[in-house]
């Protein structure tokens, strides 16, 4: 194969800022988007009481923690389309991207099947009080049975990403956040002499969301270079792209899902300290998923720029991007913490006016906040290592994150300092999953050898 990188890789030339730029806004307007679905849901819960605020507190981190799943499917998809586009191999990336969708389709039916029948399980480990489970059951059983909704979008995703298509996967997901914002109101605390569903009226309008965003996406497809063509999938081994997509894929979505995965069992240590640190900290959480909403974008840009590069042989430029997107999570974590401390009651006060929730709120940014910088190099380092197929790093540097720093900290640090260790315990282990990235991410470079220029072969 000749040098000659093809139109559809399109990042492998240009300016490297200026390429971050230009696919990290988009992606940054698309998870604010989705992040503000969680914003909502909360302000729309808390109307209904702080019962209703403490049930959805238990419910965010396990659908945090299914939904990485399927973004460890997205990135794995992700990862096998861009580097084949940089390679050069354009059928190759075709064939990956439809059964990619294909497969995140499957891949979502059974996760939406174990997560019916495992609702009042999880639940119970997490030390949800009985008093809660009602209103938990009543979102999380339309929530899982809609569960393969985003499963397909997420693989329609991965395959514009790959592309570096981040305007389209943004389009995507303003159109299902949008929908969720028009029908919260109506059908959670009802309007126009619609009583609402309460619990229930969130979930029914996530899913009927996700609904939209997969219309969405089949038409923005069509016109770019990897359109939906499943008669693609008749003249090719489904083995080989069922392969490259789990080897990446898998590690990618335990990886992402031991983050939240570490959240569920903190907010049961939590738990054992009442109802109000519950709604605080749950509240706080999703204030601070916005918040950090441009790292969470920068850290979905970045596998694209990097996996192209890295596949057409570019390794100077990959390495380039590298250092803009580390230097940019530094400066922005540290800005925000800032102002979070600063504000942290006059936040909490938009979700509840109960003193006690008001203070565990503050409480839990004015120790957590000082992490943000190190969640978005940990992020960022997992988009690079999951893009240039060294998703295993990633996935072990995330199960050191939890199992070594976190809960460890959090177990020992609570009989003394409450509510507040689990809150230092984040904080260790955002500051070590940054030095680990950094170590990881740098080794993978210094493994790959100098800088390339396009003289190189392409592998």
């Amino acid at each position: 194969m000749n040098a000659t990188v093809p139109s559809s890789a399109k990042l492998v030339s240009g300016s490297i800022p200026g390429h971050l730029v230009s696919q990290t806004l988009p992606m940054v307007i698309g998870v604010a988007a989705i992040m503000s679905i969680g914003i909502v849901d909360t302000y729309f819960i808390g109307q209904l009481g702080s019962d209703a605020l403490a049930a959805i507190s238990f419910i965010f981190p396990v659908s945090v923690a299914t939904t990485s799943l399927g973004v460890g499917i997205m990135v794995g998809i992700n990862s096998v389309v861009a580097r084949a586009l940089g390679e050069g191999d354009f059928d190759r990336a075709a064939r990956r991207a439809n059964f990619g969708i294909v497969f995140a389709a499957a891949c979502g039916l059974l996760m939406g099947v174990a997560l019916w029948l495992l609702i009042d399980p999880i639940f119970t480990a997490m030390n949800a009080p009985p008093a809660l489970m009602p209103l938990i059951r009543a979102y999380m059983q339309p929530y899982a049975a809609g569960f393969p909704l985003i499963l397909v979008i997420m693989g329609f995703n991965g395959v514009l990403r790959g592309q570096g298509e981040a305007r389209r996967t943004s389009t995507i997901s303003i159109a299902y956040a949008a929908a969720n914002w028009v029908l919260d109101p109506l059908l959670i605390t009802g309007a126009l002499g619609f009583e609402g569903f309460g619990m229930a009226g969130a979930a029914y309008a996530t899913v009927i969301g996700w609904g939209i965003g997969i219309a969405v996406a089949l038409w923005l497809t069509r016109s770019t270079a990897l359109p939906l063509n499943l008669g693609l999938l008749r003249h090719c081994s489904l083995v080989d792209p069922a392969k490259a997509i789990i080897k990446v894929g898998l590690p990618a979505a335990f990886s992402n899902a031991i983050n939240p995965l570490g959240l569920a069992v903190l907010t049961a240590l939590v738990a054992l300290e009442g109802e109000a640190a519950v709604a605080g900290f749950g509240a706080a959480g999703r204030l601070q998923s916005f918040v950090i909403v441009p790292l969470l974008g920068l850290s979905g840009a970045i596998g694209a720029i990097v996996g192209q590069n890295w596949g057409a042989g570019r390794i100077d430029r990959a390495r380039e991007a590298t250092l803009y997107a580390a230097g940019f999570c530094i400066f922005w974590g540290l800005v925000v913490a800032i102002a979070m401390i600063a504000a942290g009651e006059s936040f909490a006060r938009l979700f509840t006016d109960d003193p006690q929730v008001i203070a565990e709120f503050a409480l839990y940014l004015e120790i957590a906040a000082w992490g943000y910088a190190g969640f978005g190099l940990l992020i960022v380092g997992n988009g690079i290592m999951n893009a240039v197929d060294k998703a295993g790093f990633a996935l072990v540097q995330s199960v050191a994150r939890v199992f070594l720093v976190m809960l460890p900290a959090a177990l020992v640090l609570q009989p003394s300092l409450g509510s507040s260790a689990i809150y230092t315990a984040e904080l260790a282990a955002n500051l070590f999953g940054a030095l680990s990235a950094i170590v990881l991410v740098r080794y993978i470079f210094a493994q790959r050898g100098p800088s390339q220029g396009m003289e190189a072969p392409l592998r």
